[in-house]
């Protein structure tokens, strides 16, 4: 769980936020509160995860909660440190989009394989999908573009298309790693 935790900070602090893409719905709540009622971002985020991780509590269990506290700290630290030492872009914006994207979903995908999120908007999409039996990915994407719309509507759309795409390319992968069958394909790999 470090390690993918690690993969998704990685992916926001080195490809995305250079470039000014939110990676996703809790961090354009926390930009939009801030621009409509000049509501601090650490104050918003602070107390969205909080109710978000209650409710994740109460549906998806004490262990997975605790789990996602951990990972929500893992990757605030990777990219608190990674964003001090990056002093630009790594390479053009949709190169790094499309990098970012593939490693935010890669990071995200592995946690929700083994049952824990990195806060914010992944919480509710778990929820959701474990009572509807929507796929993680899909149901993310939903909740999310719709929170990206919103705040491009109120704030600047340009930017906004760009973490429409990093979102749909992200959690397309969110749900190729859910579905990836790794221990069975090895068992079959063995037999041969």
């Amino acid at each position: 769980m470090g390690l993918a935790s690690s993969i998704q900070g990685l992916a926001m602090a080195v490809f995305l936020f250079p470039h000014f893409i939110p990676s996703g719905g809790a961090a354009s709540l926390s930009v939009l509160c801030n621009y409509v009622l000049h509501i601090p971002f650490a104050v918003t985020l602070w107390v969205l995860n909080v109710c978000l991780l209650g409710a994740a509590v109460k549906w998806l269990g004490k262990e997975s909660a605790l789990w996602t506290m951990y990972c929500v700290t893992v990757t605030s630290g990777v990219v608190d440190v990674s964003g001090s030492l990056i002093t630009g872009t790594v390479s053009f914006l949709l190169v790094d989009l499309l990098i970012g994207s593939i490693l935010f979903g890669i990071g995200v995908g592995t946690l929700f394989r083994m049952g824990a999120s990195s806060g914010g908007m992944d919480i509710l999409a778990l929820i959701i999908s474990s009572l509807r039996g929507y796929t993680p990915g899909r149901t993310l994407f939903i909740i999310n573009g719709g929170v990206l719309l919103l705040t491009g509507f109120v704030i600047d759309f340009s930017i906004i298309l760009y973490a429409i795409v990093c979102q749909y390319v992200g959690t397309r992968i969110v749900d190729v790693m859910i579905n990836l069958d790794i221990k069975g394909r090895l068992t079959r790999l063995g037999n041969y």
